[in-house]
């Protein structure tokens, strides 16, 4: 058996596979983030260890469970866990979409050879910048750092004893060296860290370390587990969905928006604010496209007017609409991809006395659909191809949505079936890895196909029109 752990933002989830890959049981807990100042997001990683807690005592009766041989962490990246000598916490985890050290970030970004050595611009939610600010705010607790670990490396730390991360959840520190796959010492020396602050590096597919023995007691396991080098976490979600090779690629319509796929090499290019990370297995990259409010602009929506999501889109039905005359720019928390932008801010234009909440829904999903079209323009800019993507995410559950999104990117969407093909699993596929040493080609498969939705030929001019307007007024907004 394995077992993958999503360590989420709000939540959870481990999944238990048997030794084909076969999903077997899964458990969830939830956890709080806590906000205390507007734009400030932070947590306390001692709730993620009683998380995994909870999950495992939701597993332990499932047949077969003590045949556990190995476990991998899928993480939310980009979280600074702040470490003294004896490995006890500082202060609260600060969280990717924390975007207090705006200004330190953008210090970082101007500095020399920071964009070439991390391929990447420096974004307020990275790693680096958290440090600056704490030094700058916080210089007793960051005089008492000792290490400097990622939320998945933390719970490495928790479940080895020892101080280990991966390539992939690493490669959005600004601190490695993403071509060379090793911290970076003039990237390190740029953030005013020192490399005895970091963790040992491994690939996500290789082993971190045993699990501790007090733990496999505790747990009920009596036979060695290996703890695998994890990952961050949309590269996780890469593995569950077989995105291994150039070409191919998913489309996360999630809380926030991610759209990734596979490169053949180290091919950065910052000025796009893409993404450029090592992938989870050895020699390989990724790229991805990120909008930071997706499907949680629709949960905005729900919570100021009172309604459920589902209940504001229920009228759409499955006929794709033209673009409606109500448009929305989704900036609520600002905006990475491609503006790099902590103060860009959302807004609805178009609005009459006759603008229902049906409306408002159907502009959100646009817009945010419109954002997803920025991301893949983005992608291509950099050289990426992609013909045609998985979707993923809770999005992907509105058939309305999926018609609209394949029609704004003119690209066929592929639905997986139901099951497991996130995450999770992508982590389990990692602790197998770890544990047999098989070839990643021959585990890291896609999952199979529920349907592929087609963009709508009627539709696609109108909505490029859309597109088109939505780029020009989103510079704009860059502008102000």
């Amino acid at each position: 058996m394995y077992l993958g752990i999503d360590l989420g933002t709000s939540g959870l989830r481990a999944l238990l596979t048997d030794d084909t890959g076969t999903p077997v049981a899964s458990a969830e807990a939830q956890y709080d983030v806590q906000t205390p100042h507007p734009g400030w997001s932070e947590q306390d990683p001692g709730d993620w260890i009683t998380a995994l807690d909870r999950a495992i005592d939701q597993l332990r009766d499932t047949p077969g469970y003590g045949d556990i041989c190995g476990i991998a962490v899928a993480g939310h990246m980009h979280g600074a866990v702040l470490l003294d000598g004896s490995d006890q916490v500082l202060r609260p985890c600060i969280l990717w979409n924390d975007t207090r050290s705006a200004p330190e970030a953008a210090e970082l970004d101007a500095t020399a050879k920071v964009r070439d050595l991390s391929g990447n611009i420096v974004f307020p939610g990275f790693t680096a910048p958290k440090l600056l600010w704490v030094q700058r705010h916080e210089p007793e607790i960051f005089a008492n750092t000792a290490k400097v670990l990622l939320p998945a490396a933390y719970l490495n730390l928790h479940l080895t004893g020892r101080h280990v991360a991966d390539m992939s959840d690493s490669a959005g520190t600004s601190w490695l060296d993403v071509g060379a796959r090793d911290w970076s010492e003039h990237l390190l020396a740029a953030g005013h860290m020192r490399r005895d602050q970091m963790p040992d590096l491994v690939e996500g597919s290789a082993a971190a370390g045993p699990l501790r023995p007090e733990l496999a007691s505790r747990w009920g396991l009596t036979g060695p587990v290996t703890i695998a080098g994890g990952a961050g976490d949309n590269a996780a979600a890469a593995c569950g969905t077989g995105v291994m090779t150039p070409g191919q690629g998913f489309v996360s319509l999630g809380t926030s928006g991610v759209v990734l796929t596979a490169r053949d090499g180290f091919h950065p290019d910052p000025a796009t604010a893409v993404h450029t990370f090592c992938h989870a297995i050895p020699e390989r990259w990724y790229q991805m496209g990120v909008m930071l409010s997706a499907t949680d602009c629709l949960n905005w929506l729900g919570r100021i007017t009172g309604r459920s999501p589902a209940d504001l889109t229920a009228g759409l039905g499955d006929q794709l609409r033209p673009p409606g005359e109500v448009t929305f720019m989704p900036y609520l928390s600002g905006e990475r991809t491609p503006h790099n932008s902590a103060n860009l801010r959302g807004g609805f234009d178009g609005l009459s006395i006759a603008t229902t909440a049906e409306d408002l829904a159907r502009a959100v999903m646009e817009g945010v659909s419109y954002g997803l079209r920025d991301c893949l323009e983005a992608l291509r800019k950099t050289g990426a191809q992609l013909d045609s993507c998985l979707v993923i995410g809770g999005g992907s559950k509105s058939a309305y949505w999926v018609k609209l999104l394949a029609t704004i990117l003119d690209l066929p969407l592929q639905l997986p079936k139901d099951g497991e093909f996130g995450a999770a699993l992508g982590a389990a596929r990692l602790a197998r890895l770890a544990v047999t040493g098989e070839d990643p080609a021959e585990v890291l498969t896609a999952p199979e196909h529920a349907m592929t939705v087609p963009p709508d030929p009627q539709l696609r001019d109108s909505y490029d029109t859309g597109y088109a307007a939505f780029r020009k007024r989103g510079a704009e907004l860059t502008l102000r």
